[in-house]
């Protein structure tokens, strides 16, 4: 039987078809569609079955907010919608909705050891997914998740917004991110850094100066995009100091939720991170990682890990709707 899976962020929204009887989640009809292009999920949505020609009954959908009751609004895009009338209107018998982080951690544990790339093994092999695992993971915003278990008695996943954890700056330039970004939020979290809009923040300010006035940012921020381009291309010089920037605020947030957690894996999922992993490896990422006072040696211990599969979030999703259609 198949069954429509989907990806919801920020930016995109990513469908596919999937069998459930089968033991491996393995996406067909796969479609990126730009959200920016359509009013609604449901009208996305609409579109895809419409180009595939297909009429499931089942369904799973992972979105970037909280699920929480039937009313569901994204968090990065202005896209809202009942559960039961999304249900009804795409003819479906059962739709399971759920979170995007909390489709990554689900499909952490089903993904093999090729999806993935190691930058640190700590205490365990190559091959092994040690628990308790964090998932974090920068894209449009900053999802973390929390899974624990094994193969033999099963997973489960905690779904968080921890993402939006209030950033602790390090040193006088991350001080000067900060006072901007508090200055036009009133808050500043992690995800104001540590997302694709985030490496935006922190290039517009080392751009602006050591000291810069309002007036000077006052400019459009580059794309996110072209910046990454730009650093690893290697001559623009802001570019480079804002995603080194980027790896060391990672590497901070990566170690404070392993220690929250108190995980023995840490898995980094998203779009942004695949995209300049030997950038990451040099980078102080692994040193603010580990300063952490005297859980430093501790946390010498816990593997490190890039999820370079491109579709985590479809795979979460088609193991979510799997696990609730087992036989108990």
């Amino acid at each position: 039987m198949h069954a429509l899976i989907g990806d919801i962020g920020g930016t995109n929204a990513r469908f596919a078809l999937v069998d459930t009887t089968s033991a491996r989640p393995e996406l067909q009809s796969l479609r990126t569609l730009r959200n920016a292009e359509f009013a609604s999920l449901q009208h996305a949505a609409e579109r895809y079955l419409q180009d595939v020609d297909a009429r499931p009954r089942h369904a799973a959908i992972a979105v970037a907010s909280p699920v929480t009751g039937d009313a569901i609004r994204l968090t990065n895009r202005a896209w809202s919608f009942s559960r039961v009338e999304l249900e009804r209107s795409l003819s479906l018998e059962r739709l399971l909705v759920l979170n995007d982080f909390g489709a990554i951690a689900r499909a952490v544990h089903v993904l093999g050891p090729d999806d993935r790339e190691t930058l640190h093994h700590g205490q365990v092999l190559h091959s092994e997914l040690a628990s308790p695992v964090s998932v974090i993971g920068p894209g449009t915003g900053l999802g973390v998740a929390l899974l624990v278990g094994d193969a033999s008695r099963g997973w489960t996943v905690v779904e968080t917004e921890g993402g939006h954890a209030t950033f602790a700056p390090l040193g006088d330039e991350e001080q000067r991110i900060a006072r901007w970004l508090n200055a036009r939020h009133g808050h500043t979290s992690n995800e104001r850094l540590l997302s694709g809009p985030g490496i935006s923040n922190i290039d517009h300010v080392l751009a602006a100066g050591d000291e810069p006035s309002f007036d000077a940012l006052t400019a459009p921020p580059r794309d996110p995009a072209t910046i990454v381009a730009a650093a690893l291309e290697g001559h623009d010089v802001v570019a480079r100091r804002a995603l080194a920037r980027f790896c060391a605020v990672l590497g901070s947030f990566a170690g404070d939720v392993a220690l929250l957690h108190g995980a023995r894996t840490v898995m980094i999922a998203g779009g942004i991170v695949p995209r300049f992993i030997p950038f990451l490896r040099t980078s102080a990422f692994r040193e603010r990682f580990l300063a952490k006072g005297r859980f430093a040696a501790l946390l010498e211990t816990v593997a490190i890990h890039v999820v370079t599969h491109p579709q985590p979030g479809l795979v979460g999703a088609a193991q979510a709707l799997r696990e609730q259609e087992a036989p108990t």
